[in-house]
């Protein structure tokens, strides 16, 4: 199965460091981010789910949940979260999928169909398992990032990309390159200059096809 840019995501039951999960409940009506591993005790992985325990309250602001997936086991998540705490210096506090059997990471095509886990395997078995996907409300795949193992992923890039579609989603706007929160938006182009200069109050055309204006306060 491939997942792809507004499909649904599957609603898999999965077990975690907290408990059984069903994903579709999880998210709720919230804003969702899950961000997956090759494995649990590695260098990169650990400064990474470090980092999304220090944005706790970026979260909380955006109504955004967080949630790892790791194709290790509960035991090992619970083992490996004090290692998480220790480097970040602060509470893990979301919860992380164990996913040994590979069903989620293959239903998210991170992993081929035919994908398993040799006895002994490394971190390189599964080293397609290191992406980024944000969900929206409606359960909808929103944006999706994949990361090779040696590259730690940007989770302030994270942040901005979920600001970016929580603005364009709410405001029916674009985002330029770029584009921080307070920044100049983008007018579709299905939207009239009489339209845009009533909703906006005025606006800069750069190109006819490339309007761009400040969010009405």
């Amino acid at each position: 199965m491939s997942l792809r840019i507004n499909d649904t995501i599957p609603d898999l039951t999965v077990e975690t460091d907290q408990g059984t999960i069903s994903l579709h409940d999880f998210v709720g009506d919230h804003w969702a981010i899950l961000f997956s591993h090759p494995k649990d005790f590695t260098p990169v992985c650990t400064t990474e789910f470090g980092a999304v325990a220090q944005l706790s309250d970026e979260w909380e602001k955006r109504g955004t949940k967080v949630i790892g997936v790791s194709v290790d086991g509960v035991e090992d998540h619970k083992k490996w979260k004090a290692d998480i705490e220790t480097v970040a210096g602060t509470k893990a506090g979301f919860p992380i999928i164990a996913d040994a059997d590979l069903t989620l990471s293959k239903a998210f095509d991170m992993l081929p169909a035919e994908a398993y886990l040799p006895d002994g395997r490394t971190p390189a078995d599964s080293a397609t398992v290191r992406a980024v996907f944000i969900i929206g409300p409606d359960k909808k795949l929103k944006l999706s990032m994949t990361y090779p193992m040696t590259v730690g992923r940007n989770f302030a890039e994270v942040l901005r990309a979920l600001d970016g579609l929580q603005t364009s989603s709410g405001q029916g706007v674009a985002t330029p390159a770029n584009w921080n929160v307070g920044d100049d938006v983008i007018i579709p182009a299905t939207v009239s200059d009489e339209d845009a200069t009533a909703k906006f109050g005025s606006f800069k055309k750069v190109l006819p096809y490339l309007r761009t204006a400040k969010l009405p306060d």
